[in-house]
Formats: C-alpha cells, structure tokens, sequence
C-alpha cells in the first residue's frame, strides 16, 4: 500500500487538566482533499495546530512519508512541507502579490557585494503559480489590498505552493465570501489537490464540504468519532455524527463514560 503524506497516531494533547485531544489516528494522502468537520471545541483547531507545528502533542506520533517527525515550531512543519492557510490570510496589504508570496523568501543577486531583488524572477513564478491555478489576476503586481476575498485567498495558496509544501492546511477558506468566490476558492482548493498536494479543510459549509471533498473526519469532544468517504455519506448522516444523533457516536460515547 501507498504510504500516506502524514500519519497521525494516538495524538493526544493535554493542558493541564484538560484533555483537549485523545487518541486520534489519522492518515493524510497527497492528491486528496480530506474535511475536517466538528463544532466548535471538538478538537480540530487544536489537532491542526499540532499539524502546523503551533503546539506539540502530548502523546502519539506523527510521520511524514514513514518517517517519525515532532515539530517545535511551525518552522519545522513548513521544512516537512506543511503550510497552514488560516482565515486571517496575514497578507500585507501595502505590497504586491509578488511580493507577498516571496515575504521573507525574496531572491536575491548580488553586485559587487550590494543585494539587489530578482524581480522579474519572483514576478514570473507567481504569474506561472496564478495562470497554474487559474487564477485569473492578470497582474501580479497589483496590490493585495486592492483584491477581492477569493483573490486573496488563491495569493495565500501561491505562497504555500512557492514553499513546496506537500499539505496544505486551509482554515475556514470560505467564510465570509460570496457564492462566486467561494465557488472559485472551491476550485482552487480542488486544483491542489489535482497537482498532487494533500489538503486539509476546515469549514462548517457541509455544502462545500460535499462539492469539494474526498473523504471526511468528524471530530466530538476531542476525539475522531467517524470517517466516511463522500460516496459513502450523506449531508444529513454527517450532520447527525457532527451533532451526536448519529447512534454510532451515541454508543461510543456511552462506551467512554
């Protein structure tokens, strides 16, 4: 069998006398977009976080393509190629699409010891990531404040990409959008799955969910209580394991008590 991009096994996160995640096993595949789906306070921010490199598990292991990794910071998870899109963007409005997605990465030449940009250099690759996403932002000099939400969020998915990420993390990409730009960040976030890159999604639109997803994980009260395949589920069946109805849920958690 494939070896998956990311196996999460046992993961557990305590602080202090609070369990926040218990025993979560989970595989992460490159070329699908897997949903993570829960109420508020089930443990997904959390079991993402731990992802991301933002905390570190209690208990368990994390592989990446076989290897055991623990990451200390988010600066080692972007070194295994993870990048986490959060709903804030933390674009800098004043700069450039080029010059947001090379921010603390510019390339750089050097004449008699003086550093100068590349920037054609940096301005060609982001309009090769753009027209690779189709995008449809024709120059990417143009300000980032001066784009739309859908816009700004396929700028934040370039600077993923232009870090070689091989999972993408993406936090709630819809909120807040209009049905035509959340319809193309649907599309964006189905174009990185296509060119081989593993995405988690974060979003509380079942609607979405079932256009964009491959399979989906529901997180209750800090553990993973169900996985289903989107052929093998229906909106209404995930409602009822995100609310507790489902009887599975209700016979694991009586199980627990």
């Amino acid at each position: 069998m494939t070896v998956p991009f990311l196996r999460a096994t046992g993961i557990t996160k305590r602080f202090g006398a609070l369990t926040a995640l218990k025993g979560v096993d989970l595989d992460i595949n490159c070329g699908e977009v897997l949903a993570l789906l829960g109420d508020n306070g089930a443990g997904k921010s959390t079991f993402v976080k731990i992802l991301a490199g933002a905390h570190p598990q209690s208990d368990g292991a994390l592989l990446v393509e076989g290897e055991p990794v623990r990451f200390a910071s988010p600066k080692d998870a972007a070194s295994s190629g993870i990048a986490t899109i959060f709903q804030e963007l933390a674009l800098s409005e004043n700069l450039s699409i080029s010059e947001n997605v090379f921010l603390g990465r510019e390339l750089k030449r050097s004449v008699l010891g003086v550093p100068f940009l590349k920037r054609k250099t940096m301005r060609d690759r982001v309009d090769g990531l753009l027209h690779e996403l189709d995008a449809h932002i024709s120059d990417p000099e143009a300000p980032v404040g001066s784009l739309s939400g859908g816009q700004r969020q396929a700028v934040a998915i370039c600077r993923a990409l232009n870090l070689n990420a091989r999972l993408v993390i993406m936090d709630e990409p819809t909120a807040a959008l209009a049905v035509a730009e959340t319809r193309k960040v649907l599309q964006l976030t189905r174009k990185l799955a296509e060119r081989g890159c593993a995405v988690v999604l974060i979003s509380h639109n079942i609607a979405d969910v079932f256009e964009v997803a491959d399979r989906m994980v529901v997180f209750r009260r800090g553990r993973k209580v169900a996985e289903r395949q989107k052929d093998e589920t229906s909106p209404e069946e995930i409602v009822s394991l995100i609310t507790g109805a489902h009887p599975d849920v209700r016979a694991l958690e009586q199980n627990s008590q």
